[in-house]
């Protein structure tokens, strides 16, 4: 290893950077075990608590409770006083660690993350092959974490914000319009739809039999399963034509095919159709994407949507950070004539695309 001069202010402020990133790793963590034991669900609203409390109201042993509000104040997430010992979670960060209803609720991440670190020995495996990892080899933490970092986005903007700024396809659905979810995971999206327009049908495909089990379970449970129903079917030859709308959220970078599917949904949907496209938030050009979301994509993508791209036929590898340019030359490639951006949000861009 050649050793070259160091300028120490650099070295000092890069040691610094990644001692802030090793207690995020491990603070991810403590996230997860807060989220999955229902830790920030009983500090929300509570007011000032002490560990003891907080161990009682969660089932949970004190000395480990008492460890991990220490970790939780050092880093923000609670406030500590040192006078009374207690700790308070303060409204905002509810809204991001505790209330599942928030569109800023990020415990899904923490849990969709973790399930990355379970799968640690097989991506490094594929980092030597260069073989994909199919989306049903992960732990199942991934399914659930991430439709609990999506969902509350969809439940905050699909139909207050995206459909609406469809042209014409708001009026479509209160009427009564055909509707395909392709890769619809566990339902959030398709259900919260069939949920906001009970004359229009819905019916959501993906290829994974878990998630179309739960998604069945889910429209049950919300009282929609005669207007939404769930197949396990490819996204490039699902079935049905004619559909007014066809919705991929959050998918089409995840398939080893996107061309190929793309033009399936163009052959399946009527004449004056739309496909609504949700994508991660990404812009053009690598440089233009080093910034925490681009960071925490990247990181996602590696981990998840490009191992399971590579593990499907054609195993094309786009990534979660294609950005729009590259999305609408595929889109071209596929047949669709017009794509138009219509919102946004941290998370997630919009298209409006038509055949």
């Amino acid at each position: 290893m050649t050793i070259t001069a160091v300028d120490e202010s650099k070295l000092h402020a890069f040691v610094g950077q990644a001692v802030t990133d090793l207690g995020a790793a491990i603070s991810g963590l403590m996230l997860h075990l807060g989220d999955r034991l229902g830790l920030y669900k009983a500090l929300a609203g509570a007011g000032p608590i002490t560990a003891a409390e907080l161990a009682r109201r969660t089932g949970t042993a004190e000395r480990y409770v008492r460890e991990w509000l220490a970790n939780q104040a050092a880093g923000g997430y609670v406030v500590y006083d040192p006078a009374q010992a207690t700790f308070e979670l303060p409204a905002e960060q509810s809204l991001v660690v505790a209330d599942e209803t928030s569109p800023v609720f990020l415990g899904g991440a923490f849990e969709a993350v973790a399930s990355c670190y379970s799968d640690h020995d097989r991506l490094a495996g594929a980092f030597r092959t260069g073989r994909g990892i199919g989306w049903h080899e992960h732990d199942d933490r991934l399914f659930s974490g991430v439709e609990r970092l999506f969902a509350p986005g969809y439940a905050a903007h699909l139909v207050q914000s995206w459909l609406p700024a469809l042209d014409g396809v708001a009026d479509k659905l209160r009427a009564g319009a055909s509707v395909a979810d392709v890769g619809c995971g566990l339902g959030a999206a398709t259900v919260i739809m069939a949920q906001a327009f009970e004359h229009s049908s819905f019916a959501g495909f993906d290829l994974h039999q878990p998630s179309i089990e739960q998604a069945r379970r889910a429209a049950e449970a919300a009282g929609v399963s005669h207007r939404a129903r769930f197949e396990v079917a490819a996204a490039t030859d699902f079935p049905g034509e004619g559909y007014d709308l066809v919705c991929v959220f959050d998918a089409l970078h995840d398939l080893g095919d996107p061309v190929g599917a793309a033009r399936q949904i163009h052959r399946s949907l009527a004449p004056d159709g739309t496909l609504l496209l949700v994508e991660p938030n990404a812009n053009d050009g690598l440089e233009n994407n080093l910034n925490p979301v681009g960071r925490t994509y990247y990181g996602l993508s590696t981990a998840i949507c490009t191992p399971g791209s590579l593990a499907q036929e054609v195993g094309l590898g786009l990534g979660a950070q294609a950005g729009p340019g590259v999305l609408t030359a595929l889109l071209t490639e596929a047949g669709f004539s017009s794509v138009r951006q219509v919102a946004a949000t941290p998370l997630n861009i919009i298209l409006q695309v038509r055949p």
